[in-house]
């Protein structure tokens, strides 16, 4: 088991001109690489290699591993700008800033050098391989598999598995066969096309465009037991316990950083626009909209605010964290329907309050539906 230091002292000059420079990164190149993807509908290695290179996709990690070791709720600052321009982009960030948390606390000196070193400096992409067509993501996953020697043999299949197709490893979750339950689960860094793996790309989607997702197949694809985090029967504290929560408090960072784009474009527009002689800004009904709007907003923003918080202190986290996420993404989705009435119908053609609004809908998806988080906190609530 590895430890780790806490979060080194934030120095507030430094961390004010870093937080200056990707604001104004986004504005520029992200609103650039934006045009690019939509008109592309593919992310370009180039962005992953500029992202990699500003050292934004470690700003969370670690300082002993390379990383810029930013306490998380000031991270999550960082990730409410990268959410404002393309979703691919703040996908990239987001995953590469924590597929690590559920790596680093379970490896062992190999692995260390092997797998989170080269994660978190960027020159090795791991993809979070957790999600089956046929069932849940937990304790009822299907894939098995059987331990022969020093390999163990994969069967079976995942989907949505983003950054699937273009990763290095996959970390993934199966059980033991025969096992039921989490004992028998184990978590494994796979090679994402080694033998034995069928990786196809999935089809096009609604927003999030350019982000591959991958259909993954398994017919005894052999992995070392080299590869396996922790113990047979850890897998699913491997995969909740080190990114589950603090992900789902960061996918409630990006909704609130696009709803924030949305509500710029949104006043924006409603300041510009001129009807019967006065701009559509100074009618009460599309006033009352937007602060609305804003008040809703800035709601999510300390609720995802204080779930970061508690869940740094070690004093909660997956209660928190499932309110944060639920209360955000539906947020994200009421603060899009009043941008984009407040376009009309120009919103509705192709632009970018169009993009954003296609966009939010994929984060009612991301890390559970409402309805997992629902039950999350129920859970909690009840016990």
């Amino acid at each position: 088991m590895t430890t780790v230091a806490a979060p080194e002292v934030v120095d507030e000059v430094a961390f004010a001109a870093l937080k200056a420079e990707i604001a104004e990164y986004v504005e520029t190149e992200g609103e650039r690489w934006t045009e690019l993807i939509e008109a592309e509908g593919r992310v370009p290695q180039e962005l992953w290699t500029q992202l990699r290179d500003r050292g934004y996709l470690r700003l969370a990690a670690p300082r002993e591993f390379g990383g810029a070791g930013l306490p998380f709720p000031r991270y999550l600052e960082l990730l409410e700008l990268f959410a404002r321009p393309h979703a691919s982009l703040r996908m990239i960030v987001h995953v590469s800033n924590g597929t690590w948390r559920s790596i680093l606390p379970h490896a062992n000196a190999d692995q260390l050098d092997r797998f989170v070193a080269p994660l978190i400096r960027g020159d090795l992409k791991i993809a979070f391989t957790l999600t089956e067509p046929h069932n849940g993501t937990g304790a009822d996953i299907t894939t098995y598999v059987e331990r022969e020697g020093d390999h163990y043999y994969l069967t079976g299949e995942k989907w949505l598995i983003t950054f699937g197709h273009i990763s290095d490893y996959l970390l993934l979750f199966a059980r033991m066969r025969g096992s039921v339950g989490a004992q028998g689960t184990v978590a494994l860094l796979v090679p994402s096309h080694g033998e034995g793996v069928t990786n196809n790309l999935m089809g096009d989607s609604m927003g999030v465009r350019g982000t591959d997702h991958a259909h993954l197949f398994f017919d005894r694809a052999p992995v070392p037991v080299a590869n396996r985090l922790g113990a047979e029967g850890d897998g699913l504290t491997v995969a909740l316990g080190g990114f589950l929560v603090p992900s789902r408090i960061s996918v409630a960072m990006t909704c609130v950083g696009l709803a924030q784009k949305a509500l710029d474009l949104a006043v924006a527009h409603a300041k510009e626009r001129i009807t019967f002689g006065k701009p559509i800004a100074s009618r009460q009904a599309i006033a009352f909209r937007l602060a609305e709007a804003a008040a809703d907003l800035q709601a999510a923003r300390q609720l995802t605010l204080f779930a970061a918080a508690q869940w740094e202190s070690g004093a909660g986290g997956a209660a928190e964290s499932a309110q944060a996420k639920l209360f955000a993404s539906e947020m994200l989705q009421r603060v899009t329907d009043h941008a984009l009435s407040v376009f009309g119908g120009a919103g509705y053609f192709k632009s970018p309050i169009e993009r954003v609004y296609r966009d939010a809908r994929a984060q009612r998806f991301e890390e559970g539906t409402v309805e997992v988080q629902k039950q999350t906190i129920a859970r909690e609530l009840l016990a």
